[in-house]
């Protein structure tokens, strides 16, 4: 078994074809310019010791340098070995606020697409953690279930909102009670339940449930978002804003962020509230938190790897460039003195 790590580097065997034109080509002049100059008796007499087979084994062994350097670059992988990984970390649950009343534009650019800065920074800054996201509105709904794929968290989470959900209000309840199901390993001593809100609408059991789950042992960090003096919220069509939400009355709806409610979810579960207005705020010391918190092994992987190969093409390639260098194009004393064919003797 094999693999090449970077095939690219194959284009530069291009150079060998190339090199074999040249010197064909300036063989071919030389071989002019010298029947121009002389017959082929007087040059011998001339240059007795020119050798042209001596110039193409060095070519040869030029060529095969390349050849194998070029292979070293490469970096052919052969054979397997056996690798042990443990990964350690805490579990992350993100439960994301996609009501209509995120899409508030007193924060720009709205409260919603500051949010996902606000985790998908944090998600960046974690080392072998485990995130899971839920989004919620009148509905919750598991957008990304617990995984160590940070790439994936931060896909997911660009597609989130107000669409996913059937419909409107704020079930942070129900939010709270998926994220029980996300946290799937017993022995996991560290959990983290971030919640990202304007506040608005949540309802007066929540504290309850929040001290619930923080019984469990989840420690809920609520964050914040948009303004206490708060905005419209924009209504678009094929991404137009064609006007803002109005109530039954035909006013309209003014959004606020409330502050108190989302300190009162994470008082009751023993936790912090941050202001998410300034992205960077709640980004450190959310990462910060998770970063000093003791860390559980919860993977442990066996896979199998290819061993690098190419010190073994690079030394071969070095070694014909070192034949090259030191092999010179002329005749070999003792080589002329081997007389294979009897010719010395044919001719007395």
């Amino acid at each position: 078994m094999y693999r090449i790590e970077e095939p690219i580097y194959f284009y530069l065997l291009a150079i060998i074809p190339a090199m074999i034109v040249v010197f064909l080509l300036v063989f071919w002049w030389k071989r002019r310019t010298q029947k121009k100059f002389s017959d082929a008796e007087l040059l011998k007499k001339l240059a007795p010791n020119a050798s042209t087979f001596k110039n193409s084994l060095k070519l040869v062994f030029l060529l095969l340098g390349i050849a194998f350097l070029v292979i070293g670059l490469t970096n052919p992988k052969m054979g397997t070995k056996l690798k042990t990984v443990k990964r350690e970390g805490v579990d992350v649950v993100f439960a994301l606020d996609v009501s209509k009343s995120m899409l508030a534009e007193d924060i720009a650019p709205n409260r919603l697409e500051k949010s996902k800065q606000i985790i998908s920074k944090i998600i960046n800054r974690l080392g072998s953690d485990r995130v899971g996201i839920i989004v919620y509105a009148g509905n919750s709904y598991p957008l990304l279930p617990i995984t160590t794929d940070h790439g994936a968290a931060n896909m997911f989470l660009a597609n989130a909102n107000p669409d996913m959900v059937s419909s409107q209000g704020t079930d942070i309840n129900g939010a709270l009670e998926l994220a029980k199901t996300f946290y799937n390993n017993d022995e996991q001593t560290n959990r983290f339940l971030i919640i990202i809100s304007d506040g608005e609408d949540h309802q007066e059991e929540t504290k309850q449930v929040a001290q619930n789950l923080a019984n469990e042992g989840v420690k809920i960090y609520t964050v914040g978002v948009g303004t206490e003096r708060g905005g419209p919220i924009p209504m678009r069509l094929n991404g137009n804003r064609i006007g803002y939400k109005k109530d039954n009355k035909g006013e309209t709806v003014i959004t606020q962020r409330k502050p108190e409610i989302l300190q009162g979810i994470a008082d009751a579960a023993d936790g912090n509230y941050l202001d998410g207005n300034v992205t960077e705020n709640p980004v450190k010391e959310i990462a910060e938190i998770i970063a000093n918190a003791e860390k559980n092994e919860f993977e442990t992987k066996q896979f199998s790897d290819y061993k690098d190969q190419f010190q073994w093409f690079v030394a071969i390639g070095l070694v014909f460039l070192l034949i090259d260098v030191f092999l010179f194009d002329k005749k070999t004393k003792w080589l002329k003195k081997v007389d294979l064919f009897n010719e010395e003797k044919n001719k007395k």
